[in-house]
């Protein structure tokens, strides 16, 4: 009867993409099994109703995150399970994977840190606030603290630009965020309590710094006025 691993490699031999890492890493396969508990295939079931049955392989995506959301990060042999529920190739899946920078490829710690160092975050000290927070946890970007309570990660933009500099731990976004405000943060996570999330500064969401304005108010606006 042929294993896991050897019915496995049959099928990437037979598909025209191949990866070296993919394919020498798969021997190791049996050593994690991976399988959706019971609940969560409950979940694959919602997931898998919103696509038309020829169109399965639209599944894979909320599949990945699903198995990265129960396990902390997405193993290869979670990747052979979604490939068998939607009927693909297994490098379909791992294309997939390897294109997407949200899915982890190793174990993460109890909680994630995701600092975005685009350009709005960056011109509003983002890079101030990643070196705090790689001196506060002793540790560096895709690392993991020795006590797995957190794991760093660089990312691009968050979509958050109007409240930069952005830090997303755990899918919590923290915004207006400065140095001191990231310390209180961590300190709270590191005791698993969970912070408000939202802007870290007086103002409420994307509103100007400076407090809200009108166009009456502002003095070239008046000088237009009186012009005309």
């Amino acid at each position: 009867m042929l294993t896991l691993c050897q019915k496995t490699i049959s099928k990437i031999v037979s598909t025209p993409v191949l990866n070296k890492r993919f394919l020498t890493s798969i021997f190791d396969m049996e050593k994690t099994p991976f399988d959706y508990t019971q609940d969560n295939y409950q979940k694959v079931d919602n997931i898998l109703s919103k696509y038309p049955s020829e169109h399965k392989k639209s599944a894979i995506i909320p599949l990945l995150h699903l198995a990265q959301d129960q396990e902390g990060y997405v193993q290869e042999s979670a990747m052979v399970k979604i490939a068998s529920i939607v009927a693909c190739p297994v490098s379909k899946v791992f294309e997939t994977f390897t294109f997407y920078t949200m899915f982890r490829s190793k174990p993460s710690g109890d909680h994630v840190v995701e600092v975005c160092t685009n350009l709005s975050c960056t011109l509003r000290g983002a890079d101030q606030i990643l070196k705090a927070i790689q001196d506060k946890l002793g540790i560096k970007v895709g690392e993991t603290t020795k006590d797995n309570k957190f794991t760093l990660l660089e990312v691009e933009c968050q979509g958050a630009c109007a409240t930069a500099p952005v830090v997303v731990i755990d899918g919590h976004y923290y915004e207006d965020v400065e140095v001191k405000s990231i310390h209180s943060i961590l300190k709270d996570f590191s005791r698993d309590v969970v912070p408000k999330c939202g802007t870290q500064s007086q103002r409420k969401g994307p509103e100007p710094m400076g407090g809200k304005t009108t166009l009456k108010t502002e003095p070239w606006a008046q000088k237009i006025r009186e012009d005309l």
